[in-house]
C-alpha cells in the first residue's frame, strides 16, 4: 500500500504544474515512504517471542546397552565399490 502511494507521489509530483512547495512535499514523501515501510514490515515480523533454547542434548549421552569387554562388540562396516565404467559408444566418429 506504502508502495502504491509513493508511485502516486512521484506521478503527482511531475505531473502538477506549475511546480512550487507541493513539489518538494511530494519528492520527500517519494523518498522517506520506503524507509517507513520496511520499518513497518520488520515490526511486525516478530510478533511471537520464542523463549531461549536449552543448550543441554534433548537425548541422553549413555548408550543403549552397555560394553562389556571380551564380548564381541556390533561393527559397522562401509565397503566401497569401484567406479563404473560405461562402455565406449562405438559411433564417436572415428572409422
Amino acid at each position: 500500500m506504502l508502495m502504491g502511494i509513493r508511485i502516486a507521489c512521484f506521478i503527482l509530483m511531475v505531473v502538477i504544474t506549475p511546480y512550487g512547495w507541493y513539489t518538494w512535499v511530494l519528492g520527500g514523501a517519494a523518498i522517506v515512504l520506503p524507509y517507513i515501510a520496511v520499518v513497518l514490515a520488520n515490526v511486525g515480523a516478530n510478533v511471537r517471542r520464542t523463549g531461549a533454547e536449552n543448550p543441554e542434548r534433548a537425548l541422553p549421552a549413555t548408550p543403549s546397552a552397555p560394553f562389556i569387554p571380551g564380548q564381541d562388540a556390533p561393527v559397522l562396516r562401509i565397503e566401497e565399490t569401484r567406479a563404473v565404467e560405461r562402455p565406449r559408444d562405438s559411433s564417436d566418429g572415428q572409422a
